[in-house]
């Protein structure tokens, strides 16, 4: 399959001020297309400028593949595709691992590997030892992270003067109601300190917008909501087939529209809120127009207040009756016991007993045959 695009700027709609989110049904034999379609629908080659490098920011919740979890192969073939057609010929993409995610077995566990193999690209995995990280002191005001990291914060260098594509997926998160394209530069832009910011997660998304803006030519988002996650995500969750892409420059508004379509009031989340009053993008939905699907009757009835085991836990010491002893637990020698213990939980646990049942029954419909044609 090919993707159909227009050169950058060639015939794309007139440009806009007002936040536009595309919002398109699809299927496995027409994804490829759709993406690109609704890249089109937002704009996308009127806000990421060709002349610079374009970074693929690949999200990667669980190093196994989990249906809904991690950044699809259809949807970075889709992205890629849309982007050579229309003429942007430096793509790089880059993968974060985490304390309890390793981002090169996530990379050949969602097959994200046999893509960047197709299309010739090489992705770059920023907590490697050969990714440069550079002091970046912000422009704008900081909500919380120039108190969290007082010596400062660093961000990686490959970062300074690029486009930025984020593809997260639709789906729910324990700590912020759902997560989607401001979660996705939480791993990014943070480095191994990234815990330390937990219990102020809403106001530390915020920050990181603020300075993906003043870093970056271009910021584009391209959501993957085909296999959609609800429950206690981004890993244990319930995956439920949605056939939806979504797409958009605005951070916030993608964020809201996806919010809205799970069922949640989007201004009810913090980090949407905060993001729409600091004018960083528009999380309210009567001021957000929708290209494609007519989304105003959607709900999936998601939820967004489930836990598992481990996130209890993590609540108590977030915001609970242990945050007093929150950098005891995750500032000392002390912290690798709470990574051992996620990976028990969700490795050993949940996902033999759990996981593999549901991903057995989606490998069953149209996108568990699409992932296993890559």
């Amino acid at each position: 399959m090919t993707a159909e695009a227009s050169p950058a700027g060639a015939s794309a709609p007139p440009p806009t001020r007002e936040p536009v989110v595309a919002v398109l049904y699809t299927s496995a034999p027409t994804v490829i297309p759709d993406i690109a379609r609704a890249m089109a629908l937002a704009r996308a080659w009127q806000h990421l400028p060709a002349t610079s490098e374009t970074l693929l920011k690949v999200n990667i919740s669980w190093q196994h593949y989990y249906p809904g979890c991690s950044t699809s192969p259809w949807q970075l073939d889709g992205v890629v595709q849309a982007l050579r057609a229309a003429g942007y010929d430096r793509i790089r993409p880059v993968q974060n691992g985490t304390v309890v995610v390793d981002s090169h077995q996530g990379e050949k566990g969602n097959k994200h590997d046999r893509v960047f193999a197709r299309h010739g690209l090489h992705s770059v995995h920023l907590q490697d030892r050969g990714a440069r990280w550079v002091p970046y002191a912000p422009k704008g005001k900081m909500l919380v992270l120039d108190s969290i990291f007082p010596d400062g914060n660093e961000i990686p260098e490959a970062f300074l003067g690029t486009n930025i594509v984020h593809l997260p997926t639709l789906k729910t998160h324990v700590f912020t109601t759902m997560t989607g394209a401001m979660k996705n530069a939480f791993g990014g832009l943070l480095n191994n300190r990234r815990h330390w910011t937990h219990s102020v997660i809403h106001e530390t998304l915020v920050d990181l917008l603020r300075i993906q803006q003043e870093i970056h030519t271009g910021l584009f988002a391209v959501m993957d909501g085909t296999i959609a996650g609800d429950g206690p995500g981004p890993r244990a969750m319930r995956p439920h087939v949605k056939n939806v892409i979504l797409a958009s420059s605005d951070q916030v508004a993608i964020d809201a529209t996806a919010a809205r379509m799970m069922g949640f009031d989007p201004l009810s989340i913090p980090f949407i809120r905060l993001a729409h009053e600091a004018g960083l993008g528009c999380g309210d939905p009567a001021e957000i127009i929708v290209e494609g699907l007519d989304v105003s009757g959607v709900n999936f009835g998601f939820s967004g207040d489930e836990d598992t085991f481990a996130s209890k836990w993590q609540k108590q010491i977030y915001w609970g009756k242990l945050h007093r002893f929150e950098k005891f637990l995750l500032r000392t020698p002390l912290v690798p016991w709470s990574y051992f213990a996620s990976n028990v939980y969700h490795n050993w646990y949940w996902y033999p007993l759990f996981g593999k049942r549901r991903i057995g029954q989606m490998m069953n419909t149209e996108w568990g045959q699409l992932f296993r044609s890559y």
